[in-house]
């Protein structure tokens, strides 16, 4: 167990202080920065979350990728934050993924931070390694006095090409539709990536606009050496208090409107749509069979079923699902047994995952994998990699997926339409 100073004090503007503390924060190889956006949720620990500074990490690729993790988390037992990439399931299923990967990250990373910022309400925690302990009001003193360098490049034309255009989309969506109807599965998430090469971005400008149009519950902000994820995602895979487990699986998007009347129309719409209820019950039936791999017996339950939660761009239907834990249960083997999140591939699971592999142009990577953190204490909290931009600053390659839920009531154009609507936050923070 590591020991970390700890120091306490009240923020008047907590606005203010996040913004400076995470333009501070660029100075370091890692980072990981997760903030709510103060979207009003029952399950949140921290409004907002700073890590940087590694002391120590994890590197590796999906071979005996959990055990590893495990490894790790219970030698450090301190704070550790990282990504679970979507190829993951490479280990823990007889997968593989050999399609496009113009990122090239590694499949799993995960550090223990030396500095650690939790924000909740006005009140600021900060837990500094003992190596560090002194530079706490240092630090403090930059983050309050930091003002950000006016050196900005010049803009470019970013050129967005699709992998898969209109017309082999619907293609794949008709090849999908098929195994649906053949009876290989019920439902699978299919998506597609939309990419620009030879490109430089400023990757905290690009996600401090992305977040400004979304605000979603789970953004985050990730540098791993040059490589970043700017997300604005609405989507908890999962989180563990205690010896309780609990999921958020997101299946169902609706548009929104400036119109009153008319948002009020696509929120009612959404809740009373039969096919996206169906896509909803179909993936909390195959989260409740996954937690229920490590779940005490008779502990999991729906706490909540297609509720509707709006966002700044899409309404969105929800359900919660919830289990109890023995004690003794490592907090890896419940990510490693519930991993990938059934909203991201489909069911029957790996039915689902080996017709999306073949069907899809490129490998996922950070894409519908998960982004967070686990405490000393083995709690843990992991948002879904959605409505996200990924850019390997190296490679100068930029890239951002989206998908939908595909099923026997599927049209493909409305498919593809939810896919536009999905994208468009991405298209316009990188088009300008």
């Amino acid at each position: 167990m590591y020991l970390r100073s700890v120091k306490t004090i009240r923020l008047e503007s907590v606005e203010n202080f996040k913004n400076q503390l995470l333009l501070w924060s660029q100075q370091f190889d890692d980072v990981i920065w997760l903030d709510s956006n103060s979207y009003i949720q029952d399950y949140s620990n921290y409004d907002a979350v700073l890590a940087v500074d590694a002391f120590s990490n994890i590197k590796t690729s999906y071979h005996q990728a959990f055990q590893k993790l495990r490894a790790y988390q219970s030698n450090t037992k301190d704070w550790i934050f990282g990504y679970l990439t979507y190829d993951l399931k490479n280990a823990v299923e007889d997968l593989s993924s050999t399609n496009f990967d113009g990122l090239k990250f590694p499949d799993l990373y995960f550090f223990q931070p030396k500095k650690l910022f939790l924000i909740k309400d006005h009140r600021l925690e900060i837990k500094y390694l003992k190596c560090v302990e002194n530079d706490i009001e240092e630090d403090l003193r930059k983050i309050y006095d930091y003002t950000e360098p006016q050196n900005h490049p010049a803009k470019k034309n970013i050129k967005i090409k699709l992998r898969i255009h209109k017309d082999a989309y619907f293609e794949k969506v008709t090849q999908m539709l098929a195994h649906i109807h053949r009876g290989d599965i019920y439902e699978a998430n299919f998506c597609q990536e939309f990419y620009a090469e030879n490109t430089r971005i400023d990757p905290l400008e690009t996600y401090i606009k992305l977040n400004k149009i979304s605000k979603p519950p789970f953004a985050t902000f990730m540098k791993t050496g040059n490589n970043y994820v700017l997300s604005a995602s609405p989507e908890r895979y999962l989180k563990k208090e205690g010896l309780r487990v609990l999921s958020q699986p997101i299946k169902g998007t609706a548009r929104r409107s400036q119109d009153l009347h008319l948002d009020s129309l696509y929120k009612t719409a959404l809740a009373n749509d039969s096919k996206e209820r169906s896509e909803n019950i179909m993936i909390v039936d195959l989260v409740r069979n996954d937690l229920s791999k490590i779940a005490i017996k008779g502990s999991v339950r729906v706490d909540e079923l297609c509720n509707i939660y709006t966002f700044n761009q899409v309404h969105q239907m929800i359900s919660t699902v919830t289990a109890k834990v023995d004690s003794d249960t490592h907090p890896v083997d419940i990510l490693e047994n519930t991993f990938p999140m059934g909203s991201m591939t489909g069911a029957p699971k790996i039915s689902a995952m080996r017709i999306i592999e073949a069907l899809e142009e490129t490998k996922r990577g950070v894409y519908s994998g998960a982004i967070g953190y686990i405490s000393p204490e083995g709690d843990f909290d992991f948002n879904v990699v959605i409505r996200s931009i990924l850019y390997n600053a190296t490679n100068r390659y930029v890239s951002y997926s989206v998908g939908g839920a595909i099923t026997s009531k599927s049209n493909p154009l409305k498919e593809y339409e939810e896919c536009l609507i999905k994208a468009k936050a991405m298209r316009t923070v990188l088009e300008n």
